[in-house]
Formats: structure tokens, C-alpha cells, sequence
């Protein structure tokens, strides 16, 4: 069974969820929650899926990412959940283009950490640290925004806001800082 994913404007995505007690973690309605939003993330298809983004206000997210690009530092990354996390922001910020299931069909660059650690819990309750740079970096980032009631579109150059089509025709192997001039630099006004 597929989950709904909620766009944009729903009042779900601009909350901080609550973090889940150990006890509901390993209890059966959590465990088939992460299942669930596993499936819908990957159908969707997605790297990414936190509880506000199918209506759940909870402090959880799946991510997994099979993709390999060298260029933007992506490497594979296995099926994992997070739960309640705290993130700590590493190294130079990098910018590139970010899209969100919950924003369908629109990308725009980000400013993120080069590198994070992640301290949270696991599926089965259990703390993990985790330590990622490149683009799992921007994921855990990305997904830890969700949490937070935070959208990239807060974070987003906003010249750079396009549709997803346009990234693809248009901006697809230009260098981020490219862009970024082409488009020119955000103002106050914009």
C-alpha cells in the first residue's frame, strides 16, 4: 500500500513533529509506518520520506539512495530510518539544485554543509551516529528540514526556483555557481 504525500500548504509540513519514546519505536504501528513510507519513497520515486510528508507529525524519515554520481559526490546509500535526530553542521557550505516530493515538480539550488553528523535512533530504538558528506549530506539535511517544519523553498535561491523540466533541458551539467549568475543574485525585494 502507497502513502498520500502531502504538498505544499499543508499546515502538517510547517510544524516540528514530535519525537517518538522508545517504546513506540519497536511498537507494531511504528514498524509498519517505516515500512509503508518505504515503499511510498520508493515509488515516488525518492532518496527521501519524513513523517510530516504523508501527514504524520512524528520525528522519522527513511532514506535510500542507489544512485551513483561521482560529480556531485552521490554514492549509494542503503535503506535506513532516523528517529528524532540532532544534526551537527560540518564543513563549507555547497550549493546545488534540490527538488522535494512534497514540492512536486519544482527544484531550485540550496546552500548546504558539506558535511553533517547525524546522532538519532535507529528502527529498532537504537542510537547511531552517523557522520556523511556530499550528497547524502544534503539528504540528511533535507529530510531533518521536514522534521523542523522546514521546505528547501525557505532555503532556496529564490532566482534559481524552476520547474523540473527546465533543470533538466536547461541547467543539467552547468556548474551550480553558473547558474547562479545567469539567473542573477537574490535580492531583498525578490
Amino acid at each position: 500500500m502507497l502513502l498520500k504525500i502531502v504538498q505544499a500548504g499543508d499546515p502538517v509540513l510547517r510544524q516540528p513533529a514530535r519525537p517518538l519514546q522508545p517504546e513506540e519505536i519497536l511498537g507494531a504501528q511504528i514498524q509498519a509506518l517505516i515500512e509503508l513510507m518505504r515503499e511510498t519513497m520508493r515509488d515516488a520515486p525518492g532518496v527521501g520520506l519524513a513523517a510530516p510528508q504523508i501527514g504524520e507529525s512524528l520525528q522519522l524519515a527513511v532514506i535510500e539512495d542507489l544512485a551513483t554520481f561521482p560529480e556531485t559526490q552521490r554514492e549509494p546509500v542503503p535503506f535506513h530510518v532516523i528517529i528524532n535526530p540532532k544534526l551537527t553542521l560540518r564543513g563549507a557550505p555547497v550549493e546545488f539544485f534540490e527538488g522535494c516530493l512534497s514540492v512536486d515538480g519544482y527544484q531550485a539550488v540550496v546552500s548546504r554543509s558539506e558535511e553533517v553528523t547525524v546522532d538519532a535512533l535507529d528502527h529498532r530504538g537504537q542510537p547511531v551516529t552517523i557522520d556523511a558528506s556530499g550528497w547524502y549530506a544534503r539528504i540528511l539535511q533535507h529530510e531533518i528540514d521536514h522534521l523542523n517544519g522546514t521546505l528547501y523553498i525557505d532555503r532556496m535561491r529564490r532566482r534559481t526556483f524552476s520547474t523540473s523540466r527546465n533543470v533538466a533541458t536547461m541547467w543539467r551539467g552547468q556548474p551550480t555557481a553558473d547558474v547562479v549568475e545567469k539567473v542573477g543574485q537574490d535580492s531583498d525585494e525578490d
